[in-house]
């Protein structure tokens, strides 16, 4: 008798793991694009989503002197009351400083300027090193990556000595008769910088744009008497506009809040976004209004992309 009911209860046991196995497998076979999409969702919101929230609730606090340097959000009171408090002074107070606001203008000009130069270099970059051969193409592609290799803080150090009022490139001039030319502590050191540091973010999308091109396209436009340029203009540039914008939104978005490179390139002579916050982070030790300038940075940057990918959208229904 004890035997007969071991052996049910082995064989209820191996049905119920049979059972369970077969229901994996069907929840993997007919949700596996919700589990892979799972992963990322998640390490968004652990990584962005929550730190977000906890930006922007600080935000919304005021200043004290304690720890941490604001006031709760949330506060209960007598007979478990709970109190919530909302302060939108600091959004307010963006507007009225002018340091605020020239600050971001200047910033979204310096990115901007940035963007546009990383676009009229990388772009014949990466068509150069499409048109390249096979072998050629991947020393070309490996020099790109190549200075990823070496710390960015390294490198931007190493700017340092070349811009120098007795670096390299003034000792270059000054070989050849000429001048030395201040160079360090300005916004050209801040431009050489940024688009030294972001150029290959614009590369890379550029050319795996470029290596989807059916260039039989070119060669027909050519047979069919079109020049360079009005084959460039008709058939290369419009094919690769989604390469540009990728490109450029690799470059803009974090040269906008670009803090190292302006604070040592341009010795805070160059005045950021990122170099603002360092300040009412620790200098000032306001965490409130430095969170009311992340977030209203984070809507400068936020706000252009959605727009884009809603026209984006709405191109593509039409079509």
């Amino acid at each position: 008798m004890n035997t007969e009911a071991g052996l049910e209860a082995g064989s209820g046991a191996e049905v119920s793991g049979s059972m369970l196995a077969n229901w994996a497998n069907h929840v993997i076979h007919h949700h596996w694009r919700t589990l892979v999409l799972l992963v990322p969702f998640i390490w968004l919101l652990i990584f962005f989503l929550a730190p977000f929230f906890i930006v922007f609730k600080i935000a919304f606090a005021e200043a004290v002197i304690a720890s941490p340097p604001y006031t709760p959000m949330i506060e209960w009171v007598d007979e478990g009351i709970m109190h919530i408090r909302v302060v939108i002074d600091n959004f307010a107070y963006l507007w009225e400083d002018d340091l605020y606001v020239n600050t971001y203008l200047n910033s979204v000009k310096i990115s901007t300027i940035s963007t546009i130069l990383c676009l009229l270099i990388g772009y014949p970059m990466a068509y150069a090193i499409v048109r390249s051969s096979h072998t050629t193409k991947h020393i070309l592609l490996m020099l790109i990556i190549l200075p990823f290799w070496t710390s960015f803080l390294l490198r931007v150090y190493a700017w340092m000595g070349l811009l120098a009022d007795q670096g390299l490139i003034n000792d270059i001039l000054t070989w050849f008769g000429l001048e030395p030319v201040r160079m360090l502590y300005t916004q050209f050191a801040v431009y050489v910088g940024i688009v030294y540091t972001y150029l290959p973010f614009m590369i890379l999308p550029l050319y795996a744009n470029m290596e989807k091109l059916d260039w039989t396209l070119l060669e027909a436009a050519a047979d069919l008497g079109a020049r360079p340029a009005t084959t460039f203009v008709t058939v290369t540039l419009p094919a690769t506009i989604p390469g540009i914008v990728a490109g450029a939104l690799l470059v803009f978005i974090p040269a906008t809040g670009e803090y190292v490179i302006p604070d040592l390139l341009g010795g805070g002579n160059v005045l950021m976004i990122g170099r603002v916050l360092y300040n009412e982070f620790n200098a000032n030790i306001d965490w409130p209004v430095a969170s009311a300038v992340a977030i209203a940075l984070l809507l400068v940057l936020v706000l252009p992309m959605m727009l884009y990918q809603h026209m984006q959208g709405k191109e593509t229904e039409s079509r």
